[in-house]
């Protein structure tokens, strides 16, 4: 969602490490009072109902809107910008993950490029939610992508297809961004594979690379295969 708000890669690196801590990337139900979510955001201190502090993309989006609102957010000390978010009992935790979350957010975001290492091997089962993977892009990515839906993507489809993404921005990033969350969200939509500039993932290859492909895409463009 940072990459949507255009936020630069930092705004993820505070997120990341404070989700880390607070609930270890977890969606919890549960918590300290009337904590919950990936970063235990409070109701009762108006961070939203119960079902907005659980829906991920509504909790990181109040993340984001409170940390843009701390002076200096941009360069400060990340375990300090994310203590003035958050006001937690226990600053000083923030700092343990921040490496971690500087990692993720790298990748994540898009910054790695072709050196991503982010991949994963999964069986083929040919499911696929094309319209759930619409959906999905275009909530996590919002203007900064156009998406192009190939046949057979559609709303009721057998789930197989492309969905082509270009980068609004023109920023390679933008796309690398977008291929590494459909490699990330490629189980639960029916990721078959994914081509981004001159590289392709495939879900069911052997080893564990991002391959060279001949004919190179733009650099801005992902293509998503569903199958």
């Amino acid at each position: 969602m940072s990459v949507a708000r255009q936020l630069p890669p930092r705004a993820a690196t505070v997120a990341l490490a404070t989700a880390i801590q607070e609930s270890k990337l977890r969606n919890l139900r549960y918590g300290d009072a009337d904590s919950q979510g990936l970063f235990q955001q409070r109701p009762s201190q108006g961070w939203g109902s119960e079902e907005e502090v659980t829906d991920p993309v509504h909790a990181t989006g109040s993340f984001y809107d409170a940390l843009v609102q701390v002076p200096g957010w941009e360069t400060g000390v990340v375990t300090e910008v994310a203590q003035e978010v958050q006001r937690s009992a226990f600053p000083e935790a923030y700092a343990d993950h921040e490496q971690e979350g500087r990692v993720l957010a790298s990748v994540l975001t898009g910054q790695e490029g072709a050196r991503t290492l982010m991949t994963c091997r999964l069986a083929d089962d040919g499911r696929g939610d094309p319209a759930g993977l619409v959906d999905g892009l275009a909530e996590q990515f919002g203007p900064v992508v156009a998406l192009e839906e190939g046949p057979g993507s559609g709303q009721g489809s057998s789930g197989t297809g492309t969905v082509t993404v270009r980068a609004s921005t023109g920023d390679p990033a933008t796309a690398w961004a977008v291929a590494t969350w459909a490699v990330a969200h490629a189980d639960a939509r029916g990721v078959a594979g994914v081509t981004v500039g001159d590289r392709r993932w495939q879900r069911d290859r052997s080893d564990l690379e991002w391959a060279v492909v001949e004919e190179a895409r733009p650099a801005t463009e992902v293509v998503v295969e569903l199958g």
